[in-house]
């Protein structure tokens, strides 16, 4: 049995006639919501509701099950809201009701629905209709835009993050010279003004850099060509793609021709994970050391390091309303719990600058239409310029992720968490994450695996995603009827050694990885060494197994196969440059890594645009673009450039053995 996989898939149902289609359209906008059929075809799910209903003790555990993480103390709260009956328990249609909510908040965006089929077997269909919001009791709703593709099934988009989109886009990239959006900027009443802007992968490429600064080296960008260059706008959108993948966005079944065709769902998929990374870039403790404040009894500041950003956000939010006259619950989400503006009124409130004029009051909450109050709540974020382009009606719905943003917003603009001065640690002493943490996390998340990590140590510890990571590398290789996916509380310790022990046995035979000295205990208790030296090797057969695929290989490839290819690649090209090992210093001024993807694709590499001074800043300036050209070629690329500076011999094999598997794709192709 295979681990659940948590990401919603389209269902199919039998052809209708012209009438029945329309109706069924509309009743289908809810299926969007549902949780899909084979999620709850697992034995353990099944197993929990064949008495009807379950106890508030076990919904934690299901929920991890399904990959939603919340903490206990706050899925109390919540328990008490969708327990309808008072009884203690929930069965299936209140858990149902839990899990899209706390599934909205989490993961906000895309929805999918069951397939809708024509009698005149329309194709790409585009159409807006109406969406039920999340919340049963609410008679709001939200436009959605869907499309059917050939294959069937309908994907939606709401109107409102689409609109929101196009305006924060036109306000984030409004100088850049090469978008022109100031004079030109996206249409947001146009529904594909987004999606052709994003065509031919200039703004991708551009809001990544926003995002992740130095990710792209503008000088790989095809900046000047015509529109109908197909071939020129396609190694834009490779360019953007795996660079988004290399800082940690899913990215899985995205590709060029997606894009290009501006499927609305994916264009926006891509667009809101970007968005995220730069709405979150500087929530931490390196950019607001006052972030501590937030630490509860008994935590570090390493502590902070395993929250999401919505979780740090949320304690924020929380911590602003205690400092403020707000007599209300704590917030725990960016939906229901904002609707009626109360605590946004207090949390503009407290985090105004005292000089603000005219000041930034509390006379919203005199209004009781909740629509006017939000708009008079509004007007107040206005007053300090952090509207961040959200509208009441985003407000009053509850949509999460655009609350998400404009809570985001307000943490960058105005954190308000003020330290002392003698208690501002010094710049050596913050606890930030590594460059070679963010490396193997955003490796990890690339590959759309659930949950999310934020922090390696902490959501690596239970087993379950260096597992699944195995089956990635290797199908069937895990014993999943071996395997806890749920813990329980008294037993939770015992059951994730156990498939910490299981990621160890499994490591030994049959991937075939070094694993001296690393146990299970040293995974569920996060010793960062031998973590990290696990993660390692797992991305390093990651990488070779793609390349096994494409050799239709029997024998795993190994380092001296890669250097074998790259010298016959260079030699043929008439190249000078001779690959030794992965630790040559000779590696660090990225020549001959040019002068490779020059073999790959003759003609791709401007010699003229790299430096030969050898001077460190000289040689970071060639490897950006080295990786930014790697990139461009289809090579899927996690490396940093401070990893080819520095010789680092583990990274620099990766980027060869991409750039290898790139070569034999284009043979392939």
């Amino acid at each position: 049995m295979s681990f659940t996989n948590y990401r919603n898939t389209n269902t199919n149902r039998s052809q209708n006639t012209n009438d029945e289609t329309s109706k069924d359209l509309k009743s289908n906008i809810r299926e969007s919501r549902w949780i899909q059929p084979e999620q709850w075809q697992s034995p353990e799910i099944q197993e929990k509701f064949d008495k009807g209903s379950i106890d508030f003790s076990e919904v934690h555990s299901l929920l991890q099950q399904l990959g939603i993480k919340v903490q206990k103390f706050e899925l109390n709260r919540i328990l008490e809201k969708h327990d309808r009956n008072k009884d203690q328990q929930l069965n299936k249609e209140e858990f149902e009701d839990l899990y899209l909510k706390l599934r909205a908040e989490k993961d906000p965006g895309s929805t999918w629905s069951r397939t809708v089929k024509s009698t005149a077997g329309s194709i790409d269909r585009f159409v807006t209709t109406r969406r039920d919001t999340t919340d049963d009791t609410d008679s709001t709703s939200s436009a959605v835009e869907q499309q059917q593709e050939a294959s069937g099934p309908y994907h939606s988009v709401l109107v409102e993050e689409r609109v929101w989109t196009s305006n924060w886009l036109n306000q984030l990239l409004a100088d850049d010279v090469h978008l022109n959006l100031r004079a030109n900027p996206i249409d947001s009443t146009d529904p594909q003004a987004l999606y052709k802007r994003c065509q031919d992968g200039i703004l991708l490429c551009k809001l990544i850099n926003i995002a992740v600064p130095k990710t792209i080296d503008e000088r790989a960008i095809n900046l000047n060509y015509s529109k109908q260059d197909i071939f020129r706008q396609s190694e834009n959108l490779e360019l953007a793609i795996n660079s988004a993948r290399g800082i940690g966005c899913k990215v899985v079944n995205i590709h060029p021709e997606n894009i290009s065709k501006a499927v609305p769902h994916l264009v926006m998929g891509l667009l809101w994970q970007i968005i995220r990374i730069q709405l979150t870039s500087e929530i931490n403790l390196k950019h607001v050391p006052g972030l501590v404040l937030l630490l509860r009894d008994g935590e570090t500041p390493e502590d902070l390091l395993k929250l999401s950003p919505e979780e740090l956000l949320l304690r924020w939010f929380n911590y602003q309303l205690k400092r403020s006259q707000y007599s209300g619950k704590p917030i725990s989400n960016f939906s229901n719990d904002i609707k009626n503006s109360e605590a946004y009124t207090y949390l503009l409130n407290v985090i105004a600058p005292a000089n603000t004029k005219p000041p930034v009051g509390l006379n919203p909450l005199k209004e009781d239409d909740l629509r006017r109050r939000a708009e008079l709540m509004l007007k107040e974020a206005d007053k300090i310029k952090a509207r961040a382009h959200i509208t009441p009606e985003d407000v009053v719905k509850g949509n999460p992720r655009l609350n998400f943003a404009f809570v985001a917003n307000l943490f960058n603009t105005y954190p308000t968490l003020d330290l002392p001065t003698e208690q501002v640690p010094e710049p050596g002493v913050i606890i930030e994450e590594t460059r070679e943490e963010k490396t193997y996390r955003n490796f990890i998340n690339s590959l759309g695996i659930e949950p999310h990590v934020n922090y390696l140590y902490s959501d690596l510890c239970d087993g379950l995603i260096i597992l699944q990571l195995y089956d990635i590398i290797r199908p069937n290789t895990v014993d999943w009827s071996k395997i806890y996916k749920t813990f329980n509380a008294i037993k939770e310790r015992f059951q994730k050694l156990n498939n910490c022990n299981f990621a160890v046995d499994y490591a030994v035979e049959p991937l075939h990885f070094k694993i001296t000295g690393i146990g299970g205990p040293d995974i569920l208790e996060g010793n960062k060494t031998l973590t990290l030296g696990l993660v390692w090797q797992i991305m390093r057969a990651y990488t070779l197994s793609i390349l096994q695929k494409l050799a239709k290989s029997t024998t795993p490839i190994a380092d001296k196969d890669i250097i074998n290819w790259a010298n016959q690649k260079l030699k043929n090209a008439n190249k000078k440059t001779v690959l030794t090992n992965f630790h040559d210093q000779a590696l660090s001024d990225s020549m001959l890594i040019c002068d490779l993807i020059d073999a790959i694709k003759p003609g791709s590499i401007q010699y003229n645009l790299l430096k030969t001074s050898g001077t460190p800043e000289a040689k970071m300036d060639n490897a950006l673009y080295a990786i930014s050209m790697a990139r461009k070629i289809g090579a899927r690329i996690y490396a940093l450039p401070d990893d080819i500076v520095e010789t680092k011999q583990k990274m620099l094999l990766t980027v060869f053995a991409c750039l290898m598997a790139s070569d034999m794709n284009v043979v392939k192709s």
